[in-house]
């Protein structure tokens, strides 16, 4: 997420390292290479101008502190300003209202309203503990009914069944009566995108909006169409009145035009940034997180919030006492440890919030794989039981037997096996689960990913 701009931004404060202190004529110069950090990422280029105007503002007057070098008082300043313009903090949604208060999916086709209205009934029942029903008024593209019941089914809420025969209105009418009947607390109605705007599909929206006078219009977006997001956000503002945005995709954004665009040109918060394609990966939107990512620094809290939320307690706590009682780490718990790093996302989601990874040179950053670990775990699964536990007794017939049963070479799996060689010993360092032992074997270092301090690669 963001990764092309965030190199590039990375690259201009370099440039500042040495100086002793920021003049106007080395601010010229990293406001230019900002500049153009920022039209290359497609942000919008009105926004693009506010912001270098500001960050010149604060960067020549009074806010720099003395104990910054240069680098760090331009990363500080752009910093609060990324913040300023993707909104300063998260804004929930507002769901005061006499249930159902009902929520009004906009967008244009293919910008992902479906999928994020199960995504975001899934958000409102497992985080804020609502009942949820959805409704599709899509009579137009092919499926999208039965397309957000099975999603809807999948996430447990509760689904009103229209018809393609009938009008939208009358299906929205019928499903908030329903809703209200059903004592749900909120009614998240998926509505119809056309490839483009067009009169027509604004018409239809107003009267649904009219009918249903919802609480919440949010407008779904994909982060990829960069600034020609904000510019659609902007004319369904202006025909909605919308109280929020979603942005989706944005795994696959490696830009963040519209994400710096979309809140500056229609001035409504971005509440919710979709992260990939399970049902799951919808997170709030906090300005202070996504900059800090944006410039390198990580974003720890989210890194937390997602290992709460995904990581297995019983299996974290199973290995924890075993590891107290001097037991060994196996190639069993080894792959427990890799499905876990899956189910939070993968490696490469895992490092793009670690503080200090904005710093790694593009060739290192490109070697994180998460197929490496794909191919790990499928070494582990092609030995047996006994041999995971005691992978000492793996001879050559053996180790042959493995590499042909998962697709990997002896090489791979020798390279494995010294891994986990490497993780026992620290393992051991962390017997007894005291803080001083803990803190002496994180001092010993991780393991190499790969030997010799790179990643693994096979």
């Amino acid at each position: 997420m963001f990764d092309s701009l965030s190199e590039k931004l990375s690259g201009t404060f370099r440039k500042l390292t040495g100086k002793a202190v920021l003049s106007l004529d080395n601010i010229e110069d990293a406001l230019r290479e900002v500049r153009r950090s920022l039209i290359e990422a497609d942000v919008a280029l009105v926004v693009v101008k506010s912001f270098i105007e500001n960050i010149r503002s604060r960067a020549v007057g009074q806010e720099v502190s003395k104990s910054l070098n240069p680098s760090q008082a331009l990363i500080k300043i752009v910093q609060a300003e990324l913040e300023l313009i993707m909104g300063e903090r998260n804004e929930e949604l507002d769901l005061k209202a006499t249930p159902p208060a009902v929520i009004l999916m906009a967008g244009l086709q293919g910008a992902g309203k479906t999928t994020s209205a199960a995504k975001l009934a899934r958000h409102l029942k497992v985080k804020m503990k609502k009942s949820v029903m959805t409704v599709s008024a899509d009579i137009y593209r092919p499926a999208a009914i039965q397309q957000l019941q099975t999603l809807s089914e999948s996430v447990g809420a509760r689904f009103f069944n229209s018809k393609k025969t009938q009008a939208p209105a009358d299906i929205v009418s019928m499903a908030l009566e329903e809703a209200r009947n059903t004592s749900s607390d909120v009614l998240i109605v998926d509505t119809a995108g056309r490839l483009a705007i067009d009169s027509e599909m604004m018409d239809e929206i107003k009267e649904l909006h009219s009918v249903l006078d919802p609480v919440e219009t949010l407008f779904v977006v994909d982060s990829m169409t960069g600034q020609d997001a904000a510019n659609s956000a902007k004319a369904f503002n202006d025909a909605l009145s919308l109280t929020g945005v979603i942005l989706t995709k944005s795994d696959g954004d490696a830009r963040g035009g519209a994400a710096l665009s979309v809140r500056h040109i229609t001035q409504k918060p971005i509440k919710f940034i979709g992260t990939g394609e399970h049902i799951d990966s919808l997170e709030p939107f906090y300005p202070e997180r996504i900059a800090s990512r944006i410039l390198g620094m990580g974003d720890v809290l989210t890194l937390i919030e997602e290992a709460e939320q995904k990581v297995d307690k019983k299996q974290a706590e199973k290995l924890s006492a075993k590891i107290k009682k001097g037991k060994g780490f196996d190639l069993e718990d080894f792959r427990e440890q890799l499905r876990q790093m899956k189910n939070m996302g993968g490696v490469a989601n895992i490092m793009e919030k670690l503080p200090g990874m904005g710093a790694l040179p593009p060739s290192a950053a490109g070697k994180v794989d998460d197929s490496h670990f794909q191919r790990m775990e499928a070494i582990i699964n092609s030995m047996t039981p006994r041999e995971r536990i005691n992978p000492d007794v793996l001879n050559g017939s053996r180790k042959r037997r493995i590499t042909s049963g998962s697709g990997t070479q002896i090489q791979d799996l020798n390279r494995l096996l010294k891994q986990h060689k490497q993780m026992q010993k620290m393992m051991k360092k962390l017997k007894g689960g005291n803080m001083a032992n803990i803190m002496r074997g994180l001092g010993g270092g991780l393991p190499n990913l790969g030997g010799g301090g790179k990643f693994p690669r096979f």
